[in-house]
């Protein structure tokens, strides 16, 4: 909405007085530190309310697994939906912020939006039936197949062919594998991947919301840099036009993130849930196929694919010994039954994520 002013300074008679002032809005970096001020700003004033409202509709709250920790159980009756908060925060920012012109914007919020509403319907199921049955996992990763798979031919469109539809190898200047449409099954498998990696990773207060933000930040910069011509032609990056916007998107997470944990933080007042989780996990999943990024993603994501990865491990270990490689998984899970506390797991967690963000962020020169 604001992007429209630099049109109105320069067509309607008046506007022109403020030109000077309104050019700032030209520029991605004001606008992703305005959407990310918005983003928290509105999560801070609203967030009170909206827990109210979902622990009167909740009642129990978020069901607890009687099998898991024990110090879970003190947990009973938090409410869930959290999420609802921080998609919320960056609705509103990114509508106010954002380029309405960019196809990337509206094809990244659709995925958030699409996997938004599928958490939420799991969370739904979850909180009025008290179990953990919620959405049964092969519809529900259908219909997150099914959108992806639509992102991914969009922004397949969207981009200049064979590139549009090709892997970039992080390390290298130009090693390019062209999957042709193919990279649609692959691409999709990087967008349902991450969001339910963020799922899963989504267990203890403030675990995963961190991580998502530190993840937003990163690829924001990526993102910008992939955007602009000249800084990708001097990291010798490939340029894909107009994705620079999507950092405006990622500011709005990181407002809307911080706020979020606000009310996180432990002892948490509320759960992110699926409707977060799935959300924030399929959002970074397309902008890391929008900046053609994919690779790196797995690196600054590195966290949420050890979450997943622990978990297939133990399910396959289990079905084909009957023997468990972890204590519980997710990972997370495995510490707290090695005498780790919640704070401890979090906060190590928190750092483990800051060094493979820096790690991910380093392929952009290291080529």
């Amino acid at each position: 909405m604001f992007y429209w002013l630099i049109e109105l300074s320069s067509t309607v008679p008046g506007f022109g007085v403020l030109h000077p002032f309104l050019n700032v809005f030209r520029y991605i970096t004001f606008r992703t530190g305005g959407a990310m001020v918005t983003g928290a700003l509105f999560v801070f004033l609203f967030g009170p309310w909206i827990i109210d409202h979902l622990r009167l509709r909740q009642g129990k709250g978020q069901p607890i697994r009687t099998d898991g920790p024990q110090s879970h159980l003190v947990k009973i009756g938090t409410p869930t939906m959290g999420g609802l908060m921080i998609l919320s925060g960056l609705v509103v920012s990114t509508l106010l912020w954002a380029n309405p012109l960019n196809p990337y914007v509206w094809i990244v919020l659709a995925v958030t939006l699409g996997f938004g509403f599928v958490g939420f319907y799991d969370d739904y199921l979850k909180v009025t039936k008290q179990s953990h049955s919620g959405f049964a996992g092969r519809i529900r990763l259908a219909i997150e197949t099914l959108i992806a798979l639509a992102a991914c031919y969009a922004l397949a469109r969207l981009g200049r062919e064979p590139f549009s539809t090709s892997l970039v190898i992080p390390f290298f200047k130009e090693v390019v594998l062209n999957f042709g449409w193919y990279f649609l099954i692959f691409g999709a498998f990087i967008i349902v991947g991450a969001g339910n990696s963020v799922n899963l990773t989504d267990g203890l207060d403030g675990l995963a919301i961190v991580p998502v933000m530190i993840a937003s930040a990163s690829f924001g910069m990526i993102a910008y840099l992939v955007g602009n011509a000249v800084f990708s032609d001097y990291l010798q990056i490939n340029y894909v036009a107009g994705t620079g916007e999507l950092a405006v998107l990622c500011g709005a997470v990181l407002g809307a993130g911080l706020g979020f944990l606000w009310f996180n933080a432990p002892p948490a007042s509320i759960f992110m849930g699926d409707t977060g989780s799935l959300a924030l996990g399929g959002m970074l999943g397309s902008i890391a196929v929008a900046v053609k990024h994919e690779i790196v993603l797995g690196v600054i994501g590195g966290l949420f694919v050890l979450e997943a990865v622990s978990v297939i491990v133990q399910v396959v270990s289990f079905k084909l010994t009957g023997k468990r490689v972890f204590r519980m998984a997710p990972l997370h899970h495995h510490f707290e039954q090695k005498g780790w506390t919640e704070p401890q797991i979090v906060i190590r967690f928190w750092i483990i994520s800051v060094m493979l963000a820096l790690a991910g962020l380093s392929t952009l020169k290291l080529r």
